[in-house]
């Protein structure tokens, strides 16, 4: 936690940093989410999206904190206004996948991760480092064991 607050001591006093750009807007959002304050990281990953809107590091960052905070609902608007900036990329299928089940919407949820490992198995571990939990989950297991059989990740 000391080297994140170093952190966002030093972007804070930077002068020749644009407080405008997605660059700082990123690192100061994420020296925020570690901190503990997803209020301001929040503010502060809006502003990347907002200023990047096609930048799909800008959208996975706002979309983990807003699940972070337990503000599921607006957690899934992102992930679909995320899909539509970026082109459909599949890490926010994964996002979710995660959300739903965080919703208690298993069967959607269990739906939307399968179509996730179809697309790209090999982010099962973005999806599994949103909430680490979900492995006690059953069916997620076993649909996570039925996929490496037909099809090793």
């Amino acid at each position: 936690e000391h080297n994140w607050s170093q952190a966002l001591k030093y972007l804070e006093s930077a002068t020749k940093i644009s407080r405008v750009q997605p660059d700082f807007n990123l690192a100061m959002g994420e020296c925020y989410q570690h901190l503990g304050k997803l209020k301001e990281a929040i503010f502060h990953f809006t502003l990347v999206v907002q200023h990047r809107p096609k930048s799909s590091s800008g959208w996975e960052a706002l979309i983990r904190c807003l699940y972070d905070a337990e503000h599921y609902a607006e957690a899934e608007i992102q992930v679909n206004i995320a899909e539509s900036k970026t082109g459909g990329k599949p890490i926010f299928q994964f996002y979710r996948s995660a959300i739903l089940f965080a919703m208690g919407k298993s069967k959607e949820a269990l739906i939307q991760l399968d179509n996730a490992l179809q697309r790209a198995p090999r982010l099962l571990k973005n999806f599994i480092e949103v909430n680490p939990v979900i492995l006690q989950n059953q069916a997620v297991v076993d649909l996570v064991a039925t996929f490496k059989r037909k099809r090793p990740i």
